[in-house]
């Protein structure tokens, strides 16, 4: 059977773009919710890979979109380095601190992260077993940068000012870190197609605050290593790379990586897009989430403008960012329905 997101991703223009959503399997959903209460907290469903499978294939039992993406989260791998990590229940992520050489030398040796997301792995041999034989299973991890981020800081913050801060006043710490994670996300991902994904994707969060030079050494180079040693392993390997709010950083990008498609924020028009970065290949993108909230015409509206605006090239149908836990189940329904009836 034909895969319409493998067809997208080799560069084929089809009249339905194939569609699926940056967290489909989460809060929003009523089913998530009850699986998560099951596992008992966030962590817990990560790693246990009955329930992590079952909440990733609720969003195609209920939708059916043309991919189902993992569940797990970006930040596992700097547990498996070594990190302590916990979640803040209404804050989010803690992780203990990487501000110096020495927490660097107590990390973990990249070999070592296999240990600690087996689970991982196993979540994905039961989807690759259990989803519809059209679905699409696709992994991913965290860019370097991105995780990278969180490691310095602790936590998310509203500017990566910890991570900005190492990089100007210790370059050698900051960069041995980004290296350690580009080494480690080849391995995760690497075991991840091993278990059955078909496409990975490359979730770079903050890519938007790296600016000049430090946009090319931090969120080019890495994920051009990444992608080569993983194409080298897995030929024809397809992967998707997402710099969000790159901006003018989006043109070029799929050719200075080696990425095969470029997922897009929705701080650029699909009008500029279709211009300047669908031209090299596959864009994926890039409906406001905000709209999964609000719904009405405006969600039907936009998404057709979408659709149309990406019709001269492959094109894969997804939000801008993540879906956010107060969207409305029906709207997602409605988005489709405009993606794939016109």
């Amino acid at each position: 059977m034909t895969k319409t997101i493998l067809m997208a991703l080799k560069g084929e223009r089809q009249a339905v773009p194939p569609v699926w959503m940056m967290r489909q399997a989460g809060r929003y959903l009523p089913e998530y919710r009850a699986t998560r209460a099951k596992a008992g907290d966030f962590l817990s469903l990560c790693y246990t890979p009955d329930l992590a499978a079952e909440v990733t294939l609720q969003p195609i039992r209920r939708y059916g979109f043309d991919a189902a993406i993992l569940f797990a989260d970006i930040l596992l791998i700097a547990q498996a380095l070594g990190a302590d990590l916990w979640f803040e229940t209404g804050e989010g992520p803690r992780l203990s601190m990487i501000t110096s050489a020495a927490d660097l030398a107590r990390l973990k040796p990249v070999e070592a992260v296999h240990e600690t997301l087996s689970p991982v792995y196993e979540t994905v041999r039961i989807l690759s077993e259990e989803l519809p034989k059209e679905t699409t299973l696709i992994g991913f991890a965290g860019a370097p940068w991105t995780v990278a981020t969180y490691m310095i800081a602790g936590r998310g913050t509203p500017d990566q000012g910890p991570a900005h801060a190492l990089k100007a006043a210790d370059r050698a710490t900051f960069a041995a870190l980004i290296d350690r994670l580009t080494e480690a996300t080849v391995e995760y991902l690497s075991a991840q197609v091993e278990a059955g994904a078909e496409v990975v994707k490359l979730f770079d969060s903050w890519a938007g605050s790296l600016k000049g030079a430090d946009f090319t050494d931090f969120a080019v180079k890495p994920v051009q290593r990444i992608i080569a040693e993983l194409k080298r392993r897995h030929p024809g390997l397809p992967i998707i790379a997402f710099p969000r709010e790159a901006g003018e950083g989006y043109v070029g990008f799929a050719r200075a990586t080696g990425a095969d498609c470029v997922a897009l924020d929705n701080s650029v028009s699909a009008d500029w897009a279709a211009e300047h970065v669908q031209v090299d290949g596959c864009v994926q993108g890039n409906l406001a989430p905000h709209h999964m909230v609000t719904g009405g015409a405006a969600l039907v509206e936009e998404t057709r403008r979408i659709v149309r605006a990406f019709a001269g090239g492959p094109h894969i149908f997804n939000l801008g960012h993540g879906i956010t836990p107060d969207a409305d189940p029906d709207s997602v329904q409605r988005m489709i329905d405009a993606v794939r009836e016109g």
